[in-house]
């Protein structure tokens, strides 16, 4: 029999989560009081936005992220709809364009302006209309830009391509006819070549949404499935819902075998929905609840027992919805990790609940923070729905960090050698060779370089930075490419502080090799 250790190693074991102070939290909100089970919040590093009530028709508010405090209660709306809005999810690839979808059968695409809003905004930039019942959810693409999903009442899942000068768009590009009840929860993989769906027949299909083929069913009876959520690049699905017995029940399963379970897991008797989110950077998992006030988290693990329980996070006010700031918005000189946007209608509170990481350490935490998904699209629409797929363009949350291309054009030589090695070398009155100290290949390359930069004139010369033209480089019109530009300039002064720390130790080996010249000329 053997024997498995009731701890194990693991950096995120002492997470904890903290809750912001009260000059913090959204104050004086008018949460939505509908009931349908739905997130009502979404969140970027520039804006929160929440369903909030309204008389007639449907709004929502769009409040800058670091406007906190008490709201005033004539804060401009977003009110175009007719009916009840139901779903709100902001681009992830521009943080000023939000689309929200609504009871009066439509999609909406707004423009938010940069500036604090004076008055409501009644007019969208697109209008989405294909469905003939109201529609209860809506989902961006992860990878191509302006593709967007949604799904009705009418059971039919419609992808948009929003990249038409039409501002009433009536066809979508493709419609998903596979469901034969009202789709409760959708979810991507990584690169979007998937597409995974809860419906309310209890099923989660497995479906191809380029070619509207469902590569798989689980219809497993002793799981009543609400939300389904893909697990990065791990292959596998995480779902909540209900047993047999009405207790509130969470399920991994293979991707590539969805008859069983790999594993079921009854967490309590409540009534509310289990709301999952997955953090594929650090591999932890968080269940939330509706109508309680705990977060659950886990760790996923590719082995047996794959989800480890960490902690619990518990309070006594209860969450009606939830919203998420995606990795980019994080405060990394905390270990913030992850944070959560907590809408409490009995007090009118929105509440921040930052996941932090306990270190000592005030220096940024490399282990904790791998290169994250960032606001760069890795497709244009046409070239996905064309059937090309490619994972997301990858960032660094270290501050004055840019891009990471996943196959990069110009790669950076490495340190040849430590200035303290060759003092030590020196110091011993070794003889060293340029040779030795530099590989063969790396030699050509500069001396390739110091040619091709002889040839060009000095105009020329000037032009060219870090493998492209300056001038070619229009000026940024947006705040975003304006952020882009000043880290792909951090990146560059980096890049040349690399340069000269390099040819300052290509000096000292010319040196080292003409001392030891010397040596060999005073011998004979």
């Amino acid at each position: 029999m053997s024997w498995h250790p009731q701890y194990r190693s693991s950096k995120f074991r002492h997470v904890y989560g903290k809750a912001a102070s009260k000059e913090k939290c959204y104050d004086c909100v008018p949460i939505t009081r509908n009931v349908h089970d739905n997130h009502f919040c979404a969140v970027n590093p520039h804006f929160i936005a929440v369903v909030t009530e309204c008389a007639g028709g449907g709004a929502f508010l769009v409040i800058p992220i670091h406007q906190t405090g008490k709201l005033d209660p004539h804060y401009p709306k977003i009110c175009g709809h007719k009916g009840n809005v139901l779903d709100i999810k902001w681009n992830p690839f521009n943080d000023f364009v939000i689309a929200s979808c609504s009871e009066d059968t439509t999609v909406k695409i707004w423009d938010i302006p940069k500036y604090l809003l004076t008055r409501n905004i009644t007019t969208p930039k697109k209008e989405l209309s294909g469905h003939v019942r109201r529609v209860g959810l809506i989902e961006w693409h992860p990878t191509a830009n302006n593709i967007l999903f949604s799904s009705g009442y009418d059971y039919k899942i419609m992808i948009w391509n929003l990249d038409t000068k039409e501002a009433v768009i009536s066809n979508p590009v493709k419609i998903l006819d596979a469901h034969k009840d009202v789709v409760l929860s959708m979810s991507f993989n990584t690169d979007g070549s998937l597409l995974a769906t809860a419906c309310r027949d209890r099923k989660i299909r497995l479906i191809d949404p380029r070619a509207g083929t469902v590569l798989q069913v689980a219809s497993y009876k002793s799981h009543r499935v609400n939300k389904v959520l893909f697990l990065g690049n791990m292959k596998k699905l995480f779902s909540t819902g209900t047993s047999r017995w009405n207790n509130r029940q969470i399920a991994l399963w293979d991707q590539n075998d969805l008859s069983v379970p790999l594993l079921e897991e009854d967490l309590d008797g409540s009534s509310g929905l289990l709301f999952p989110f997955y953090d594929s950077d650090t591999h932890m998992l968080y269940v939330v609840g509706k109508g309680d006030g705990n977060i659950r988290y886990y760790e996923i693990s590719p082995e047996k027992p794959y989800l480890n329980y960490l902690m619990e996070y518990r309070s006594h006010l209860p969450q009606k919805g939830i919203g998420t700031m995606p990795k980019r918005g994080l405060e990394v000189s905390a270990c913030e990790i992850f944070r959560f946007y907590k809408l409490i209608p009995t007090k009118s509170l929105i509440e921040p609940i930052s996941m932090i990481v306990p270190r000592r350490s005030e220096s940024y935490q490399e282990d904790i923070y791998p290169l994250t998904t960032g606001a760069q699209p890795a497709l244009t629409a046409q070239e996905w729905l064309n059937g090309v797929n490619k994972g997301p363009v990858l960032v660094s949350l270290r501050p004055g960090s840019g891009a990471v291309n996943a196959s990069p054009q110009f790669l950076e030589p490495e340190p040849l050698m430590k200035t303290t090695d060759l003092s030590q070398q020196q110091g011993q009155g070794g003889r060293m060779l340029l040779e030795d100290m530099q590989k063969p290949s790396e030699i050509e390359d500069s001396r390739k370089q110091l040619k091709v930069e002889e040839k060009l004139p000095k105009n020329e010369q000037m032009r060219l930075s870090n493998g492209f033209d300056i001038f070619e480089c229009p000026p940024p019109k947006t705040e975003n490419e304006l952020l882009q530009m000043f880290y792909r300039q951090q990146e560059e002064i980096r890049r040349l502080r690399e340069v000269v720390n390099q040819r300052d130790v290509q000096i000292k080996q010319l040196e080292l090799e003409l001392r030891n010249f010397c040596m060999d000329a005073g011998r004979y």
